[in-house]
């Protein structure tokens, strides 16, 4: 069949018709398909800005273990705050007295998974070393009020532990030591650097800020945590405000928190500071692996900052 050239044409209009309409079709869906990533990627940036609470704090009611496991005498201690609502709510921390009067005072900030009950075993060696030990479970936690922790709620509770230990125990603030561990850690740094005048700082398993953490996790990379995080935790703005002998303890196979992150904070702290690297010490288990060597560095940190040793103040590593 010989087709005429009218109708050659007309079969040559006919497929470029079919053609753009084909085209116009992937453009609209392939413009569908990058609106509907984009929905869905705003979608995980509004819930993690929402719900990043629950990536950081696993907090427990039920405390599985008192002081008394280890026959340590204690006082329950309730300690009034104010919500930001205005409500009267409390928290709730245990006094563990030394057995003789040390003139030396720990204030004990958690981490933030559990309760004070999961750092039983850790309040026995400080009271071991001649502290007494005032742990505080923040809001949210064990049996204190409130329902679920944040940021700023901890640095509030963190003050009024400290608060009730001038004005109901009537200890002088250079009597008192702050320790944290973990985001303990990060709640202690921000005590300090607002509390120059405590005796010492001494934080453990810490990190540099929340968002360094995030960055570790490449599933969160994606996202733009500068925008997105508001539980910030930023130690290591803080650190450089600090006004007090610091240690920073670290387990050199903490592989939650990478020991890089305390490297980074002494290296930001003023003098005078120290660093102790615990070897193969994990993010829980650093003074059970560290054994007398952990002890010893507190100790003699202490032992240092009351005057107690004629040698000079000066840093070390391990």
């Amino acid at each position: 069949m010989i087709l005429t050239g009218e109708v050659v044409t007309l079969i040559k209009i006919h497929l470029i018709c079919k053609n753009k309409m084909i085209t116009r079709s992937t453009v609209k869906r392939g413009a569908l398909c990058i609106l509907s990533l984009f929905f869905v990627y705003a979608l995980a940036c509004t819930y993690l800005w929402a719900r990043q609470g629950h990536y950081i704090f696993t907090p427990r009611r039920e405390i599985k273990k008192t002081p008394a496991f280890h026959q340590l005498s204690y006082d329950d201690i309730y300690i009034s705050v104010t919500s930001r609502k205005g409500r009267a709510e409390r928290i709730h921390g245990w006094w563990v007295p030394a057995h003789s009067p040390s003139g030396k005072t720990l204030l004990y900030l958690h981490g933030s998974a559990l309760n004070i009950g999961a750092n039983v075993d850790h309040v026995r060696r400080f009271h071991n070393l001649g502290f007494n030990v005032f742990i505080v479970s923040y809001r949210g936690y064990g049996l204190s009020d409130g329902e679920f922790p944040s940021e700023d709620q901890m640095y509030t509770d963190a003050e009024a532990a400290w608060s009730y230990l001038l004005s109901q125990k009537e200890i002088e603030p250079d009597q008192i030591f702050i320790y944290g561990h973990s985001i303990g850690g990060a709640i202690a740094i921000d005590l300090a650097s607002r509390r120059p005048n405590a005796a010492g700082l001494i934080v453990e398993a810490t990190f540099t800020s929340i968002i360094d953490v995030a960055r570790l996790n490449n599933k969160f990379k994606v996202f733009p945590l500068d925008l997105i995080v508001h539980q910030r935790f930023d130690s290591l703005t803080k650190i450089v405000d600090i006004r007090m002998p610091v240690l920073l303890i670290h387990g050199t196979d903490d592989h939650l928190i990478p020991p890089e992150m305390s490297r980074l904070l002494y290296a930001h702290a003023p003098y005078p500071k120290q660093l102790k690297l615990i070897p193969g010490g994990g993010h829980n288990n650093s003074a059970a692996v560290g054994g007398a060597y952990y002890l010893r560095a507190i100790s003699n940190f202490v032992a240092t900052v009351k005057g107690e040793q004629t040698q000079m103040f000066t840093p070390f590593t391990r």
